[in-house]
């Protein structure tokens, strides 16, 4: 194993701040898989499964079973983990801009595409190289003027030639579920499956740019792009990216932890990246594959105290009651009822909600939503 600690701009005189990676295996000798936790620095169940997967790729690599490279970054956001206000963690939005952590990532697709579309040729190993590399180059080239922009850039030279990336996440509170694109699906489905998710929503492109989506959405953008000039060149779906959101805030224990790491190391054997044992069989899914453009997202009608009616897992049908808000003023109790049908995968840990605020979301079956469709 390898440790490299990467310094961060510094937004300020007499301090800085550090990424740091673990790097397994030899680069170039086969698939690269990328592994962050925490980009969104109050979720921590991802931290503590990376702390399990290190110790599990430790013992692996010194058995000689690493079969390509495995880039481990633990704790991907170190500027919002430093972040707390009135003792509470505030680490989904950078302070000083409000952005999101993990949005506002670069277009590679159009920052690549003038240096690749003419010297594209028949071979897709190659051209998938040459694409590789001028993503390294665009990113060499950017002079980041912020920390958060070092580190959105830090994280992307880490990631860009990764054949899998997974970023791991949690929600407020709710079951593991499992986001990808529609391009990534057919080559990474076995990954939610040995996780167990039990929710699964997939999207073309769900916008503003999470660091996942800026990774693989790059080669089907290209693809696309090549396909529309009339290009025959054959573009492969080099990355394959998922935001794996590992069950809620307060669900940080060692034995989901140990259970996630498990599941990751079994997957890393299917895909052949761990030689030595036999792979695990792939686990029978536990539930279907969704359109994100059919997650309903639940909102209070008015303020006042939540009270659950439905657990984060449950199978609800329409018309089914969620959420009760009771105003205690008003002596008036607002009913939040389920719009479509589908699994209750996550839901708010506050008990008082404001008007309009969001409660909790289903995995609907059918797309009805179009346009941004994650939330801030």
């Amino acid at each position: 194993m390898q440790r490299i600690d990467h310094p961060l701009l510094s937004p300020s005189l007499g301090s800085h701040k550090t990424l740091t990676s673990f790097h397994f295996g030899k680069p170039g000798s086969g698939r690269k898989i990328y592994i962050q936790a925490s980009l969104h620095a109050e979720e921590l169940p991802g931290m503590l499964v990376a702390h399990h997967l290190r110790a599990l790729l430790e013992a692996a690599e010194a058995a000689g079973q690493i079969r390509g490279e495995i880039v481990l970054v633990p704790v991907a956001n170190p500027i919002g983990l430093a972040q707390r206000l009135d003792h509470k963690p505030m680490g989904r939005f950078e302070l000083d801009t409000s952005e999101n952590f993990n949005r506002h990532y670069p277009d590679l697709a159009a920052a690549v595409a003038p240096a690749v579309m003419n010297q594209l040729g028949d071979d897709a190993k190659d051209n998938a190289r040459l694409v590789r590399r001028a993503m390294a180059d665009y990113l060499g080239q950017w002079q980041p003027g912020t920390e958060l922009q070092s580190l959105r850039r830090t994280l992307l030279l880490l990631a860009h030639d990764a054949d899998f990336m997974l970023d791991l996440h949690c929600d407020c509170e709710g079951v593991l579920h499992f986001y990808t694109e529609e391009a990534c699906w057919p080559h990474i489905q076995e990954l939610a499956h040995f996780l167990g998710a039990e929710a699964i929503l997939l999207a073309k492109s769900s916008g503003n740019r999470p660091i996942d989506e800026c990774l693989s959405g790059a080669w089907w953008q290209l693809a696309e792009r090549l396909q529309a000039s009339g290009c025959q060149a054959p573009l492969p779906q080099a990355c394959c990216s998922t935001t794996i959101e590992l069950r809620g805030e307060l669900d940080v224990g060692h034995a989901w932890a140990e259970m996630d790491a498990q599941a990751i190391m079994g997957w890393l054997q299917f895909i052949k990246v761990l030689a030595g044992q036999p792979a695990p069989p792939v686990p029978a899914p536990r539930c279907p594959a969704t359109p994100l453009a059919g997650s309903e997202t639940l909102k209070a009608p008015g303020p006042g105290i939540v009270v659950f009616a439905a657990e984060v897992g449950q199978q609800l049908q329409v018309g089914d009651l969620v959420a009760e808000i009771i105003d205690p003023i008003a002596n008036t109790t607002q009913r939040v009822t389920a719009g479509v049908a589908g699994v209750f995968y996550a839901r708010i840990r506050d008990r008082y909600i404001t008007a309009g605020g969001e409660l909790g979301k289903i995995a609907g079956a059918q797309a009805f939503r179009s346009g941004e469709l994650l939330g801030a």
